[in-house]
């Protein structure tokens, strides 16, 4: 698939999208493909002086964004006030984020390049996209972006309201309350409670966010399974079945 027929489909799926969480989701999703990185994530600004990650392809995306804000330094926080694009070959070494980059190094990331998402009227916050190797992201990877986190934008856009950008953030508070029960009921890392969850959601055709709300409900039912359960307005409509 060539680059203009890849971007006119992304635009025509990320429009059909019904909420701004789907939306976020899956501009994350997509970057991955179209960058060809390890992972992605978007950070948002969210009522000028709440920043969070509203969507990530793995726990350790969310881990480099909660890292950043500990420490008060990287990419994704430069991108969202700084310039608009900023790149790092090794992480390890980078004397712009003395703290911040030794930290996320030793999670697995060694490259990042993050891009501020906006358009001419607002500031959304950052696209971040991450890898496992050194000098992962050429030129060629910068001028794919570029053009991606432009379309990607646009779609936020027209997707957003701040009900709707609130939906996302609480999410992902509500995956990460599932992993931590999960993790300590089962002794799992983060990674594998993580893939548990997407694992559930596939397997069910239901979002990752309902399987997570399934899980914290039924928290002090260590015996209860996720099976199909009908889900309204992302509440329970009935009991889940074994």
């Amino acid at each position: 698939m060539d680059t203009s027929t890849f971007f006119s489909q992304m635009a025509l799926e990320l429009h059909e999208q019904p909420t701004a969480e789907d939306t976020i989701e899956r501009i994350t999703e997509y970057a991955k493909i179209a960058i060809g990185c390890d992972d992605a994530g978007i950070m948002l600004v969210h009522a000028r002086n709440q920043i969070e990650t509203a969507s990530a392809t793995s726990p350790r995306v969310g881990e480099s964004h909660n890292l950043q804000i500990i420490h008060d330094e990287g990419p994704c926080l430069e991108a969202i006030e700084g310039e608009a694009i900023y790149l790092s070959p090794d992480v390890a070494v980078d004397g712009r984020w003395p703290k911040w980059g030794p930290a996320v190094a030793d999670i697995g990331i060694r490259s990042t390049l993050s891009l501020r998402l906006e358009t001419r009227s607002r500031r959304y916050g950052s696209l971040n996209l991450y890898a496992e190797r050194v000098r992962a992201f050429d030129d060629d990877d910068l001028a794919v972006a570029t053009i991606f986190v432009r379309h990607a934008a646009v779609a936020l856009a027209s997707a957003h309201n701040e009900k709707g950008l609130q939906v996302a953030i609480d999410a992902r508070k509500l995956i990460g309350q599932a992993q931590g029960i999960l993790m300590e009921r089962y002794d799992l890392e983060e990674g594998r409670a993580f893939d548990f969850l997407r694992r559930q959601s596939q397997a069910h055709n239901v979002k990752l966010r309902h399987v997570a709300e399934w899980v914290v409900q039924h928290r002090a039912s260590p015996e209860a399974s996720f099976a199909e359960t009908v889900w309204a307005g992302g509440s329970t409509n009935g009991q889940a079945r074994s």
